[in-house]
């Protein structure tokens, strides 16, 4: 039976054998894990099919097309353990085909009928030699192509030095794909960045208004991410080519809202997906958002909880990130950026007031949104969050 790199998901082409938890030529038994495989956005275990012996045909590290059999099961129906039994089995045959050799005397026979055979081989070679004329070295064998020198890896802008203690680690592989996938971004889009305040007031004594029940009758806290997540839809709504998409030379505009939500892991960022965000109550957003949470940080995210999104939200806000330019996550064409709420010196009604303040940002792909329709929909969403009893009226 070969084992394959499976079809994980429509933009995934490749993965990373991250770890073999059996070895070449263990027993295993079906159902158990085999190995981890690493992409740019999941991470997934392949389990055996049935009962076997299992023979690796890549290594742990490498990087194999999808498709790939990287390990073959010799399916067989006596119990792992039966089968981890007759593993040394070999090694007593050996022993025991030694033994009779050592009886019959096949030992020597075998030396004595081989030394004439040498000899004559031996005397043919130098017969030949010395009969066939002078050619160069090179010509006794087909040339050999010169060895490739191995590519060289990036060098830095001027010589690397250690001015006290260093420690080189090499990047992950999932790393390494994630520095592919954000560098593609930035060569493959028109992207630009527009930038506005948000006075977080109303929002942040609705929460504390609201809270003590809220939680009570959801179980759930009310966060900032779902008052967001409805400003963010109801600025689609008023701006379509935010939500929409470049395939070829067709601009797909999408019917539905799917908001991507950025959670940082200690293995990198990840992108799930919330579908039909129109649709849900602002409890059923932050459960979602929870729940993806646990999954990202244990590493149990589905390739379909990554895929489909129309438009992404990152919350850089919670490690303290006062400013800053988001990435978009193609094919997406926008991507909103939340920063830390601070309390600044604002003018209101000509008076100068202290108020609590956060930075957001819009990156979006100029190649199909115009600047008038960015600044539009980032000046709306910003509206909502101030008023957010107006939004709410219109749910």
């Amino acid at each position: 039976m070969e084992i394959k790199i499976p079809e994980i998901g429509e933009s995934i082409f490749e993965a990373v054998i991250a770890k073999w938890h059996k070895e070449d030529g263990a027993a295993v038994r079906r159902d158990e894990v085999i190995c981890e495989l690493e992409t740019d956005k999941i991470s997934l275990e392949l389990n055996a099919e049935t009962d076997g012996i299992l023979h690796h045909a890549a290594k742990e590290g490498d990087t194999v097309p999808i498709g790939t059999v990287i390990a073959t099961l010799k399916e067989t129906d006596a119990p792992a353990e039966a089968a981890t039994e007759k593993k040394p089995e070999p090694e007593e045959k050996k022993e025991e085909d030694k033994e009779k050799d050592k009886k019959g005397g096949k030992e020597k026979t075998k030396e004595k009928t081989d030394a004439p055979a040498k000899k004559a081989d031996k005397k043919k070679s130098e017969s030949a030699k010395e009969s066939a004329p002078a050619q160069p070295a090179a010509a006794a064998s087909p040339p050999k192509p010169a060895p490739t020198a191995p590519a060289p890896a990036a060098a830095p802008s001027g010589p690397l030095r250690d001015y006290g203690p260093v420690e080189r680690k090499p990047m992950t592989s999932i790393r390494k794909k994630i520095a592919a996938h954000l560098l593609a971004a930035r060569q493959q889009t028109a992207m630009l960045t527009t930038f506005n305040d948000a006075d977080m007031s109303r929002v942040i004594a609705l929460r504390k208004k609201h809270q003590e029940h809220f939680v009570k009758k959801h179980k759930i806290k009310l966060g900032f991410m779902s008052f967001f997540i409805k400003a963010v839809v109801e600025g689609l709504k008023e701006y379509p080519l935010v939500n929409a998409s470049i395939d070829g030379s067709d601009i797909v505009h999408h019917n539905y809202y799917h908001i991507g939500v950025a959670i940082g892991t200690e293995r990198g960022l990840v992108v799930p997906v919330i579908r039909n965000t129109d649709q849900l109550h602002f409890a059923e957003i932050e459960q979602a958002i929870a729940d993806y949470a646990e999954k990202a940080n244990s590493g149990k995210l589905d390739m379909s909880d990554l895929e489909g999104g129309t438009f992404t939200i990152s919350n850089g806000g919670v490690y303290g990130s006062d400013l800053s330019t988001p990435i978009l996550n193609p094919p997406q064409s926008g991507v909103l950026g939340m920063h830390a709420i601070q309390k600044r010196a604002v003018v209101i009604d000509d008076e100068i007031v202290i108020r609590p303040m956060m930075s957001l940002a819009l990156s979006y792909d100029h190649r199909i949104i115009d600047g008038r329709e960015a600044v539009s929909f980032l000046k709306l969403v910003k509206d909502y969050i101030e008023d957010p009893e107006e939004m709410l009226l219109e749910m």
